[in-house]
């Protein structure tokens, strides 16, 4: 008997309140590593109507200037309009940092008391990571999320080539995936709630307004995501569109931001586990955002060498400790090979130090080496499955690598 079933993903577009936050935090990291590579960065932002604060603990040789940072990226997500209720040239901007705590720094730099450079650098922080990958989607995504993000990134484009210029940056997307036997074979619901100006050129009625908006959303944002996926919606998708029938104000005068709060949309839409940590604002010594780095390298990876439909990673840190505390691998039965000969491939072929990690990806240099921005660029439309970025941790170098170490186990335990 055929099992059917619906899951669901949301993304949000680079102008909510809350991704405003996760890309100036992001901005701050690359300059300040940009300059100073061994820069130690937790930078949090909050922004309300008018308002922006930058707190945190920050210890670098780095001389930037956070403010015009802050502004410039907030002009570049589209914030001009002082109008809006939030404008780059007319928000506040208070800026509130310490320098990182001395207990933690200890445990981190571990310099004159490591023989191996790999054991350098000690976890930032205790914590448990997660990664994922599946066979759904070319990027070896879950279809939901890649969809809700697709549109998204659809979303700012038409507003920002002016397609559509009664659009504001502020926005939503959620897409429901009809699964069958686990495996997605149809599109149940698409939902865009988008901030827009009060009339469209001469329309002013509000229904007016959102039955135009509905038909151009369609017609430039929803179809041509969907011109090379082979599950499309149909007669039977429902379509929603501001479901409230207003979304005038919005951004930060609609909602406050922080960073770090949108840790579903950065990861898998809630398909696979989530180990709590943000990634936003953060230097890569913090394994919250490396080793789920390392995680989806890891299980992008095995899938990609078809050694599973499905594979979740979860390593766990204690501060100012190097080496993994525990690593898990989790295939869903999908597996064709034993869970535990996974492991030990694992093992063998990926390095989990944070210095390692750190190396593998070259996670300190790469904003220098990429103009200054890096991160900022992930900071919004997921960190995972991006096609539009050319990330380390979605390679799939170590695909023979693997096939390698688990021909030569299954030939070993076989004689």
């Amino acid at each position: 008997m055929t099992r059917r079933s619906l899951f669901t993903s949301e993304s949000v577009t680079e102008g909510h309140p809350d991704k405003i936050c996760d890309q100036i935090s992001d901005t701050i990291l690359d300059a300040l590593l940009t300059e100073d590579p061994n820069s130690r960065v937790a930078a949090e932002v909050v922004v309300n109507t008018g308002l922006v604060l930058i707190t945190g603990e920050i210890t670098t040789k780095a001389q930037v200037n956070y403010v015009h940072l802050a502004r410039k990226k907030i002009a570049e997500i589209g914030y001009t309009d002082a109008e809006n209720g939030f404008s780059a040239n007319s928000c506040s901007v208070l800026v509130a940092l310490d320098e990182q705590s001395p207990d933690i720094a200890q445990g981190v730099s571990r310099e004159k008391t490591s023989t191996d450079p790999l054991d350098a650098i000690g976890a930032g922080d205790q914590g448990i990571m997660f990664g994922f990958a599946c066979n759904e989607t070319p990027e070896l995504m879950p279809m939901p999320i890649s969809l809700a993000h697709r549109i998204a990134r659809r979303l700012a484009a038409v507003r920002k080539t002016g397609q559509l210029p009664y659009l504001r940056p502020d926005g939503k997307t959620q897409v429901t995936v009809i699964y069958e036997d686990g495996r997605p074979v149809g599109i149940d619901t698409i939902l865009i709630s988008t901030q827009h100006t009060a009339c469209i050129g001469e329309i002013s009625q509000p229904e007016a307004v959102q039955a135009k908006i509905k038909e151009d959303l369609w017609s430039n944002v929803v179809l041509p995501v969907f011109s090379d996926i082979e599950v499309k919606p149909d007669a039977q998708t429902r379509f929603l569109v501001n479901p409230t029938g207003k979304f005038v104000i919005g951004g930060p005068q609609g909602d406050s931001g922080l960073t770090g709060r949108k840790i579903i949309v950065d990861t898998y839409g809630g398909y696979s586990r989530h180990g709590g940590g943000a990634f936003s604002g953060k230097d890569p010594t913090k394994v919250d955002r490396s080793a789920a780095y390392a995680c989806r390298y890891i299980a992008k990876n095995i899938v990609a060498a078809g050694l599973a439909d499905k594979c979740e990673i979860q390593l766990s840190y204690a501060i100012g400790v190097a080496k993994p505390v525990s690593i898990t691998v989790e295939t869903f039965g999908t597996g064709k090979v034993d869970e535990e000969q996974l492991l030990a491939a694992i093992k063998q072929n990926f390095e989990l130090r944070p210095a390692g990690i750190i190396q593998t990806f070259n996670l300190q240099k790469l904003p220098r080496e990429r103009n200054g921005r890096f991160y900022q660029d992930i900071a919004a439309y997921g960190h995972f499955g991006r096609t539009d970025l050319d990330l380390p941790w979605e390679q799939t170098d170590k695909v023979e690598q693997l096939k390698e170490s688990l021909s030569q186990k299954l030939s070993a335990s076989a004689s």
